[in-house]
């Protein structure tokens, strides 16, 4: 990525004013645009101040782009980003009574999710980074293609998930186990939710990679070549449809309280990106118990000593419980990415792959 012409600036500004033009839609339509769960915490006048300083800051960012003649193309696009947001009534637009049980898209959660994962991990990256690598490393427009789509359709894929879930599991539910896991304490009821979940990912990934017919869609999540925050976006949709219905089964089935699911989403939200990212954090003898990024680095190596190991997403524990744990004498591996490099760059061509591939 060439230094010096605005590239970075222009990306920051364009990605900034989308944001600020979705974030405009959200005040439109907040029925179908807007997580439920979410919109009962909002302040609308701390988030018309936010999309107020950011529409600011993108229009700003991009018109200087523009006045001084560096990616003129990208500054523009910025611009007329902030421009169209504004024309639809920016931070202004009234919010009205509106039905509150319709189908709906988490935009505003995608939004949130952006700006805290790119802020926050960014600046973890630079302060403890692994290895030296530009923000919009190769490859980063995959990825990010892939967080788009996975994240704006993920209020489809959760009410998907839910629906498959209660009538495929539904009949398992007993009174008395729920009761009974709801009356433990906070963090015990914690760690087991923890516990449960990554025993049913840990053979469901495990399955992703011995049987071949599934391997076909997780060798898609593997063929990013470079570790940072947004590599862990890259998973086929189908993929992410299967395991979450197979997790949230037994944490249905088991009645785990509402606010230890909470609990659970954001620790399962920043173990998912921070295991990913650029860090040199190794944790100590905590990296036997917890799985930290050089953990999970090492699953996602095409080193020998690395192929098909370190299953687990929280508790690195179940890896040495069942002999999966890489054995290496060495702290990191050295390459990233699919033995062979067989998986095609670009989310199209990857959302077709499974389905094309007869390797």
């Amino acid at each position: 990525m060439p230094r010096g012409v605005g590239v970075v600036s222009g990306v920051f500004a364009l990605v900034l004013g989308l944001l600020c033009f979705l974030g405009v839609l959200t005040f439109h339509f907040p029925a179908y645009l807007t997580t439920p769960e979410l919109r009962r915490s909002y302040d609308v006048d701390t988030m018309r101040q936010v999309l107020f300083w950011a529409m600011v800051i993108a229009g700003g960012v991009s018109l200087g782009n523009m006045v001084l003649g560096r990616v003129r193309w990208l500054s523009a696009w910025a611009f007329l980003s902030v421009v169209a947001a504004a024309l639809l009534g920016g931070h202004k637009v009234p919010v009205n009574d509106f039905a509150d049980h319709t189908p709906y898209v988490g935009l505003d959660w995608f939004i949130l999710d952006l700006l805290g994962s790119s802020l926050v991990f960014i600046f973890i990256e630079k302060l403890f980074p692994l290895r030296r690598q530009a923000v919009f490393r190769a490859e980063w427009q995959t990825d990010f293609h892939h967080f788009i789509v996975n994240h704006m359709v993920v209020g489809f894929i959760l009410l998907a998930t839910n629906l498959m879930v209660h009538r495929l599991f539904g009949w398992a539910v007993r009174g008395g186990v729920q009761e009974w896991v709801k009356d433990l304490p906070f963090f015990v009821e914690l760690f087991l939710i923890i516990l449960v979940a990554d025993l049913v990912q840990y053979w469901t990934h495990r399955a992703y990679h011995e049987v071949p017919i599934l391997w076909r869609l997780h060798a898609v999540h593997h063929s990013a070549k470079s570790m940072d925050w947004l590599a862990g976006s890259r998973q086929h949709i189908l993929e992410l449809l299967l395991t979450r219905t197979l997790i949230l089964a037994p944490i249905y089935v088991l009645g785990f309280s509402k606010e230890v699911i909470d609990a659970y989403i954001v620790v399962v939200g920043f173990q998912a990106v921070f295991n990913h990212a650029n860090v040199s954090v190794r944790l100590g003898p905590l990296r036997y118990v917890l799985v930290t990024p050089n953990f999970h680095h090492w699953h996602h190596s095409q080193d020998d000593e690395a192929i098909d190991r370190n299953y687990a997403a929280h508790y690195a524990f179940l890896d040495y419980l069942f002999g999966t744990a890489v054995k290496s004498d060495r702290e990191w591996p050295s390459d990233y990415g699919v033995v062979g490099d067989y998986v095609p760059d670009g989310f199209l061509k990857q959302l077709a792959f499974p389905f094309r591939w007869k390797g």
